[in-house]
């Protein structure tokens, strides 16, 4: 059991910490080979899996700075050496049974860890205490150092490269910082529904292409909640600099529509696009959780609440990624028109392999 800010040093959870209860419940595992956009909770696959990959997969490579819009259309076409046949999925088997945390590792788990751990140094760390940013304004000059808004207004998301625009990107109408929170207002104007995907400013000594937010392997730590807004959805994902997918994998937790359960997707570094690993939880967007994506080399766990969801070892990406907080809508369908409300984020921390 991995437990955030583990061997290094935690600090004191703010004042809005909700009260702490065990209300934890096995979570089940389930091995799939299927994308893992629109995927229901409960482990069935779609009827009708979404056409379109991560928004990301419209680029050929990613600019330095994410708020430039893709303008060319993806390289989802492996290599000209034969692809390897994937392994077939193993048969669902259920998690066994979580151990109880202490109260001690439950105030740990609200707080943002500061320090490095066994085998991880912490590149990033971010609490959003350095002031409030308006909506329309966000990074503003508090956090403009460290943080990217994302793609520019009207860039589509997933679902909107093949609705011609119905959902996308509007950092400027979604995001803002209040109460030590980053806060997505997600909602609709004119039969658009609105979005944004920020990323943090990683340091680093990325030049293949250049950028502010690359690792090769990593673990990330958030500090989440949502409304329960069914039509949106969070993807916070690893993507590859390459742009290339699936053939450089992808890694997504959390993942899910916000009005249903939280899931993590590890889709294999593989020619087939289908491929992937599925590690569903039971539990609700609508509570704080921390989440927690351990990629090292040969292996990406899932912890959600101090708690593994679940292991991937097949097919794991081994090429730079990097780190972005993809909130969108439409997949599977798109909300009700009057659907809105907010994605909160209390803290974000980022190690890279040692």
């Amino acid at each position: 059991m991995r437990i955030p800010g583990e061997g290094g040093v935690t600090r004191r959870a703010r004042g809005r910490t909700p009260r702490l209860r065990r209300l934890f419940v096995p979570a089940v595992v389930v091995l799939l080979v299927g994308c893992s956009s629109g995927a229901k909770p409960d482990g069935a696959v779609p009827s009708t899996p979404p056409t379109a990959p991560r928004t990301e997969s419209t680029t050929t490579a990613t600019p330095s700075d994410p708020s430039t819009p893709p303008n060319a259309p993806a390289q989802t076409t492996p290599p000209n050496a034969p692809a390897q046949p994937a392994p077939a999925a193993s048969a669902p088997r259920p998690a066994p049974p979580p151990s109880a945390l202490s109260d001690l590792e439950l105030a740990a788990l609200q707080s943002m860890p500061v320090g490095d751990l066994p085998g991880w140094k912490q590149v990033f760390a971010e609490d959003f205490t350095q002031g409030d940013v308006p909506l329309g304004a966000f990074p503003g000059p508090a956090y403009q150092a460290r943080w990217s808004a994302g793609y520019k207004d009207g860039t589509p998301d997933t679902a909107g490269q093949a609705s011609g625009g119905k959902s996308g990107y509007y950092p400027t109408k979604v995001l803002s910082v209040a109460n030590g929170v980053l806060d997505w207002f997600v909602h609709s104007e004119n039969g658009v529904f609105m979005g944004a995907a920020p990323t943090p400013r990683i340091p680093n000594a990325s030049t293949s292409p250049p950028r502010a937010n690359s690792l090769l392997y990593g673990r990330v730590s958030v500090r989440f909640k949502a409304d329960s807004l069914a039509g949106y959805k969070t993807a916070w994902l690893f993507w590859p600099d390459s742009g290339v997918w699936p053939r450089d994998g992808e890694i997504d937790f959390p993942e899910g529509d916000l009005g249903d359960a939280i899931y993590g997707a590890a889709h294999w570094a593989n020619p087939d696009p289908t491929a992937s690993d599925l590690f569903m939880s039971t539990s609700k967007f609508t509570s704080w959780h921390v989440a927690t994506t351990e990629w090292s080399p040969g292996r990406v766990e899932f912890l959600l609440d101090g708690r593994t969801l679940g292991v991937s070892t097949t097919h794991v990406p081994a090429t730079p990624m990097h780190f972005i907080l993809q909130t969108e809508a439409c997949l599977p369908k798109c909300p009700a028109p009057q659907t809105q409300g907010h994605v909160q984020l209390d803290w974000i921390a980022v190690w890279s392999r040692l």
